[in-house]
């Protein structure tokens, strides 16, 4: 059996294989609301043999949101819809997951493909976002965000530990805080966003200490039997890359210490003047360092899309798990692809076997 395809468990979750569907905002929901485009997206993926299924960052507040139409988590309503998607996913055979963040100055955002850019000041539909310091992110961000008071820093807190329980009550066996892509978690480590002279800013120990306050004050309502995971920025390609890797590296022990069982290695993404190598799977060497040095599983995505890549990665001890997203909104049935491509023996077991008998016969009559 090829490495991708074996088992891997982490506490008591037990993965089919080592692939991975990373959170992908489907920007679809209405008042934080999911609907049936998010329950078919969801179960469609599933069924296609991703070992985990993870739901795109949801919003652990109403100003936490990148846009209008993303996900939330703030009330039990909400809640509910989250449960059929949990239930559905966990039915195909992957384990479900969900990431809970908070999207900082780079809230209040038009959705993509409406321009992907801050919401102008005075249109309803948009509304005050909040940030470490009031430094805006730039560019197509322009939003100057409100400095957050320490009663806005406790009460955001707040929010991640009800979002968590309410995700734990929906059935997802799989959490992730989102830490990274220069939102509210991110830009507390970042000294692009941070300048504050208090205990939240300043030198490594105080800009680390939202992020580890907030996985403890999680890590107290998640289950201790089921991954707490978490996405961080661990390099923003500004020029100080090998500093802001080794302060990375020190707060990823950090997180183990606090509890934390896997990280999902990413980009800092607080600077639109970041010079990102981007290439195929870029980040695997940094997944590789952060895994031996931190001492902690690690999975990481970017660029991680074929096959042969994905295989390598994990043979090598790169990473625990890929996260492959953009193969699979192509083709929800990339795994079984995949194990067609790495020669795995009858690989129908990723599938039920009505879409196997019939995938089986395409990829032959190809």
């Amino acid at each position: 059996m090829s490495a991708l395809f074996s088992p891997y468990t982490l506490k008591d979750v037990s993965l089919r294989n080592r692939i991975a569907v990373p959170p992908m905002c489907q920007y679809s929901a209405v008042d934080g609301f999911t609907n049936d485009w998010h329950q078919t997206h969801y179960s469609s993926i599933a069924r296609g043999g991703a070992g985990l299924v993870i739901v795109e960052a949801t919003a652990v507040s109403p100003e936490g949101r990148i846009t209008p139409a993303c996900t939330g988590l703030w009330n039990d309503a909400q809640a509910e819809g989250m449960a059929r998607i949990a239930a559905s996913i966990k039915a195909a055979g992957s384990v479900p997951g969900i990431q809970i963040g908070h999207a900082g100055r780079k809230a209040s955002a038009h959705r993509p493909w409406e321009g992907d850019d801050h919401i102008a000041d005075g249109d309803p539909r948009g509304w005050d976002t909040l940030s470490p310091s009031a430094i805006a992110f730039g560019a197509n961000l322009p939003k100057v965000p409100k400095a957050m008071t320490l009663d806005d820093i406790a009460r955001v807190k707040a929010d991640f530990v009800a979002a968590a329980k309410r995700a734990r009550d929906a059935g997802f066996e799989w959490l992730e805080l989102h830490f990274a892509h220069g939102y509210l978690a991110q830009s507390f480590f970042s000294t692009h966003a941070n300048q504050r002279d208090d205990q939240y800013g300043g030198d490594f120990k105080g800009r680390s200490r939202f992020l580890l306050e907030t996985l403890a004050a999680v890590r107290d309502v998640w289950p201790e039997n089921l991954p707490l995971t978490a996405r961080f920025g661990v390099i923003e390609y500004d020029g100080r890359d090998e500093q802001t890797l080794d302060e990375s590296i020190e707060l990823a022990k950090a997180f183990r210490r606090g509890g934390l069982d896997m990280l999902g290695v990413s980009v800092g993404f607080s600077t639109p003047a970041a010079n990102i190598p981007w290439g195929p799977a870029f980040l695997a060497p940094i997944a590789e360092r952060v895994r031996r040095e931190a001492e902690l599983p690690v999975s990481s995505a970017w660029g991680i899309d074929s096959p042969p890549i994905c295989e390598r990665t994990i043979a090598e001890g790169q990473m625990d798990l890929v996260m492959v997203g953009r193969a699979h909104l192509a083709n929800p049935h990339w795994p079984y692809h995949a194990a067609l491509e790495l020669k795995q023996t009858r690989p129908s077991w990723v599938l039920p076997a009505p879409y196997a008998h019939w995938l089986e016969r395409y990829a032959v009559s190809q």
